[in-house]
């Protein structure tokens, strides 16, 4: 009767789970994957019982993270089941992928002002392929763009080998919004003085100072130019303007149409203009404007697909498809709130648009115009708007946003769970990080709407990692590799 009772105690104990994995170098014989475990254990005795000799018999320990229905397992089995209200009879399907990296803190470095945009150049980000002379490892470039009008280009070390000239010699009159590398010769900025600007960038044979010099004024918008995005194999600019239109301009001067009249003798920056007499940057004027937003239109990207292709994202709740080809509107998503932010994802089956709202979530969609439903799923966990977004550019399923909250986050595609009622139903996912500006730390709690720490841009790159720039008048870094993936897959 005790030997009853005592395995009848085991057996309440334990649980049925189904090991899977995506990684077919990981993954377990078919007569091994059905496993009876005990309901106490966690992610790290999950992972103990993988790497046993009776199971992947691994010589040196592989820490394994462990998905159930599409979510991270943080706590133990049994806890889990109590949770989602599930019977020990059950059997789990347990997925196993190598553990996660947290993206901890590498650098900082100090501007004079807010820091609006960031971009990197390095071996493997895509100006570096397109031009395709590449970048030796240690000569990585961090450009930032600032509220006082200058772009600056660092080192990793943090040393600024260069900053750009002031209004006065022919650069940015107003604050810089976004700011883009085109090849390791050449970058493009644009900001709330309506204009994009193309600069030449020379560095000396010492790697250690080095020569910004404006090369193009591009003039077209009656708005601040809040993003642009380029493609260097076709030498194109594409904006998004307060003025709610889309802009695609030629960074070549002798194939781009003549600047708008007009915009030269009026605006924001005529006056400064009137004044300036030392520099001579040629001016001309855009390819096309894009006429469908009914409000500022706050983020234009190239389909990396396509470059023929445009998506853009507007505070009229829109994210529209362009043929540049011909500038024509091809598709109209609706969602719920103002969007602030954009980028491409590959997706784990299909392309997908992330895009960023003022309602503190993120949106994804998929921009097929054949696609049956407009939404995928929502990202939910900041606390203020999502003023930029950036790829993994290691994984699918992976990225990071930029919020008003003072934080990034970092998102797998492959965490979610159905969402409440409240949040209106549909696939839900939580960030699998929070990456916190280090220049809070160690003083009084983070504020919930990010007052005076507001992250204004992000960038993730495969080489130099997370960077970030905001109100702290920092740009910071942090580690990239190995976040959504883990390094050596």
């Amino acid at each position: 009767m005790d030997g009853a009772l005592e395995e009848q105690s085991t057996r309440q104990g334990q649980v049925q789970v189904y090991f899977t994995t995506n990684s077919a170098d990981i993954e377990l014989p078919e007569e091994k994957r059905q496993l009876l475990v005990p309901t106490n254990v966690r992610r790290y005795g999950l992972s103990q019982i993988i790497n046993s000799e009776s199971m992947l018999d691994t010589s040196s320990p592989i820490p394994f993270d462990f998905l159930i229905n599409g979510t991270f397992l943080h706590t133990t089995l049994e806890e889990y089941l109590t949770a989602n209200g599930l019977s020990s009879e059950t059997t789990l399907n347990l997925q196993y992928v190598r553990s996660l990296i947290p993206p901890l803190y590498e650098a900082s470095f100090e501007h004079d002002d807010w820091v609006s945009c960031v971009d990197v150049l390095s071996g493997s980000s895509i100006a570096s392929s397109w031009n395709g002379d590449g970048v030796l490892r240690g000569n990585e470039r961090i450009l930032s763009g600032s509220y006082d009008g200058l772009l600056r280009v660092w080192n990793k070390s943090g040393q600024a080998i260069t900053t750009s000239v002031s209004s006065s010699a022919g650069g940015h009159t107003s604050s810089i919004k976004s700011a883009r590398f085109i090849s390791p010769t050449q970058i493009a900025s644009s900001g709330l003085d309506r204009t994009i600007r193309i600069w030449k960038y020379t560095e000396e044979a010492d790697g250690f100072s080095a020569e910004l010099k404006p090369m193009l004024e591009l003039y077209g918008h009656k708005g601040g130019i809040d993003s642009i995005d380029v493609h260097g194999p076709s030498n194109r600019v594409l904006s998004a303007s307060s003025d709610g239109s889309i802009g695609l301009w030629t960074t070549r001067k002798s194939s781009a149409p003549v600047a708008p009249s007009e915009l030269l003798t009026s605006g924001p920056t005529a006056k400064r203009r009137k004044l300036t007499t030392s520099t001579s940057t040629p001016q001309r004027g855009p390819l096309s404007l894009i006429h469908s937003h009914t409000a500022s239109a706050t983020a234009a990207i190239f389909n990396p697909l396509d470059s023929t292709v445009a998506y853009s994202a507007s505070q009229d709740h829109t994210v529209r498809t362009f043929d540049l080809a011909t500038s024509s509107n091809v598709d109209t998503r609706t969602t719920s709130h103002p969007l602030l932010s954009l980028t491409a994802l590959p997706g784990i089956s299909t392309q997908l648009l992330a895009a960023g709202t003022s309602a503190r979530h993120i949106t994804l969609l998929d921009p097929r115009i054949s696609a049956a439903s407009t939404q995928i799923m929502t990202l939910r966990g900041h606390t203020n708007k999502i003023v930029s977004l950036s790829p993994d550019p290691e994984s699918n399923y992976g990225l990071i946003s930029g919020s008003h909250d003072g934080t990034c986050r970092v998102w797998d595609l492959r965490s979610s769970r159905q969402g409440t009622k409240d949040e209106g139903g549909g696939l839900v996912g939580e960030a699998v990080y929070v990456v916190e500006r280090e220049s809070q730390k160690g003083g009084a709690r983070r504020p919930v709407g990010g007052e005076g720490i507001k992250v204004f841009g992000v960038i993730w790159d495969k080489d130099v990692g997370i960077v970030s720039g905001g109100e702290d008048k920092m740009v910071q870094i942090n580690q990239g590799r190995g976040v959504t993936r883990a390094a050596g897959t």
